[in-house]
């Protein structure tokens, strides 16, 4: 039977793809730790003791700084999430599957971006 052909994943294929879900999933919290931690040290760079002609830079160049980090935190909070939801997704068997067509999204597409629930197909239509 040919994926075409199949209406779902097979478990032993929904386990395969739990897997790299939960890889993705701890080294996106890896990396939302690493934007947070950077975050909270901004405030303290070590640069109290320059002259005040680059305070003015300095200052502004943290707000930019903090702002940055903000985007790039809310972004990776987004991305576990839809992770997760795909997780949701493998526990009640309709991962992989195209939420405007029905059919199943190729395999090569969900390894590429797991959280996928459209396939190449629907987001040409999206167009």
């Amino acid at each position: 039977m040919t994926d075409t052909e199949k209406t779902r994943y097979s478990d032993a294929e929904l386990e395969e793809f739990r897997a790299l879900l939960n890889e993705k999933i701890a080294n996106a919290t890896e990396q939302l730790e690493l934007i947070q931690s950077a975050y909270k040290n901004d405030s303290n760079n070590g640069t109290d003791d320059t002259s005040p002609t680059f305070k003015a830079f300095d200052e502004g160049s943290e707000v930019m700084s903090k702002e940055t980090s903000s985007q790039l935190a809310i972004r990776q909070e987004k991305f576990i999430r839809d992770l997760k939801n795909a997780l949701v997704r493998i526990e009640n068997k309709t991962y992989g599957i195209c939420r405007v067509t029905g059919k199943l999204i190729n395999k090569e597409r969900l390894k590429l971006v797991p959280h996928a629930t459209l396939s190449i197909e629907a987001k040409n239509l999206q167009k």
